[in-house]
């Protein structure tokens, strides 16, 4: 069964950085697109960023030059580093491959 767990979320100040995991089970990771969304209160979930198994990545534009999408295939992991954090970052940040969903872990960005 495949699961995901993120963890790396809590409170930062405006200007500061947080680097999210996502470690996956039960799936061939190498093989499968990660992608990284975020939903703040009121707003629908939006992609944040992905990665391909070949290592390509996208990044919303809102973010660009501000995050990075990575992956360890050997650790089933995928990271989310995020620099330079705004109050607008402020989310839940969810985790996904195909229709896998992990449980959130929630981004506060202090003003």
């Amino acid at each position: 069964q495949a699961q995901l767990v993120e963890s790396g979320g809590g409170l930062v100040q405006a200007g500061g950085s947080l680097r999210l995991s996502c470690a996956a089970s039960g799936i061939i990771f190498s093989l499968h697109t990660m992608g990284w969304y975020r939903q703040a209160p009121g707003k629908q979930r939006e992609l944040v960023a992905e990665i391909t198994r070949s290592g390509s990545t996208n990044y919303a534009d809102s973010v660009k030059d501000r995050f990075t999408i990575s992956r360890d295939n050997a650790k089933k992991t995928v990271y989310l580093q995020m620099n330079s954090l705004k109050p607008e970052d402020t989310a839940v940040y969810y985790c996904k491959s195909f229709s896998t969903w992990g449980q959130g872990t929630q981004v506060t960005v202090s003003s």
